[in-house]
């Protein structure tokens, strides 16, 4: 029987459409599960089991001391499983292979010299940025993989309703939801790392119906390692540095504490006049730019879940050399309005 997280993935790679074979492929599965999956049976309930004692229990530590050793080089399975064996190990090679997959995984992402691009519409990363903690103030930001195109939302809370809330307003924001979402370890999105296998978690259930609405697959980073969502940690110390710290001192200067509504007014206008409009450093194009090729590739959203930011998209007419200087632009949004 599938995990839960398994059925919905299932259901959403339908959606975007993969074959049968091609999911039963990506996960692992049997083509036969897959086809009942798909003809609606109903999600299996959370049943996290004890696992089950192995051959292979007391060698893990061994292993992955092994593993560290040999790093940057691997040693193969059928070495290891030779040294196991000179130790008293009377298991197989399966379960040796098994374990050691997510570890060969996991240091062939993690290259910290090579900067991974996506394919239009593919991955959205989001994160929370803090600011305050006494006085709480942060963040929920989200940034396509493929354009770099930005939305923001403070507020005052990191909560699940918070990380809903986000998700549904940067995806009519950004005009439809992606292949996959990938978020940092937050409690609030996996409840446990894991749970049914290496790379096998168990999420919060609001997360997987969403997920299961809109189509999108929820990914994690793998534990310390944030630079696998590199794309909207420089977003995060952008958003900082231009927008936050000269809106907070200017607010600060007349003894106001800058608040989460105040900060949703301009952050807006400073997305369509600034961030999303500057040359990107990295891809030495404009994000709106490229977002405009990587709107098709984008999942419309259900009727019930859109809204239109059309306007404030277009209310801005596109620079002919990038805004640097946001300073100029809060000093306007400042002035009273008529």
């Amino acid at each position: 029987m599938l995990t839960q997280e398994q059925a919905v993935e299932v259901r959403v790679l339908a959606r975007q459409g993969k074959g049968v074979r091609e999911i039963a492929r990506e996960l692992g599965l049997s083509r036969n599960t897959v086809r009942r999956y798909l003809r609606g049976e109903v999600f299996p309930a959370h049943r996290v089991r004890a696992p089950r004692p192995t051959k292979l229990d007391p060698f893990k530590a061994y292993l992955a001391m092994r593993v560290r050793e040999a790093h940057p080089d691997w040693l193969p399975s059928t070495v290891l499983l030779r040294e196991l064996q000179a130790e008293g190990y009377a298991g197989g090679i399966s379960q040796l292979k098994a374990f050691l997959a997510p570890l060969k995984s996991a240091r062939e992402v993690v290259d910290p010299l090579v900067r991974f691009e996506t394919a239009p519409g593919q991955q959205l990363q989001v994160d929370f940025v803090t600011f305050r903690r006494r006085h709480p103030l942060s963040a929920f930001v989200a940034t396509l993989g493929y354009s770099r195109m930005s939305f923001v939302r403070f507020g005052v809370s990191q909560d699940f309703e918070a990380i809903q809330d986000g998700l549904l307003s940067a995806f009519a924001y950004l005009g439809g939801a992606p292949q996959e979402v990938l978020f940092d370890n937050m409690k609030t999105v996996v409840l446990s790392r894991d749970t049914y296998g290496p790379g096998l978690h168990r999420f919060h259930p609001g997360l997987l119906q969403l997920a299961d609405d809109l189509g999108f697959v929820p990914r994690l980073c793998r534990p310390y390692r944030a630079r696998t969502k590199g794309k909207v940690e420089r977003f995060n110390r952008y958003l900082r540095e231009s927008f936050y710290n000269p809106l907070a001192s200017r607010v600060g200067h007349g003894g106001i504490r800058l608040d989460a509504a105040t900060a949703n007014r301009f952050v807006l206008e400073w997305l369509a006049g600034v961030a999303n409009v500057r040359v990107h450093a990295g891809l030495k194009v404009r994000p709106r730019d490229r977002w405009q090729e990587e709107l098709p590739h984008l999942q419309p959203l259900p009727r019930s879940y859109r809204q239109d930011w059309s306007p404030l998209l277009s209310r801005f007419p596109l620079p002919t050399e990038s805004l640097q200087h946001p300073l100029a632009i809060y000093g306007e949004l400042l002035e009273p309005r008529a």
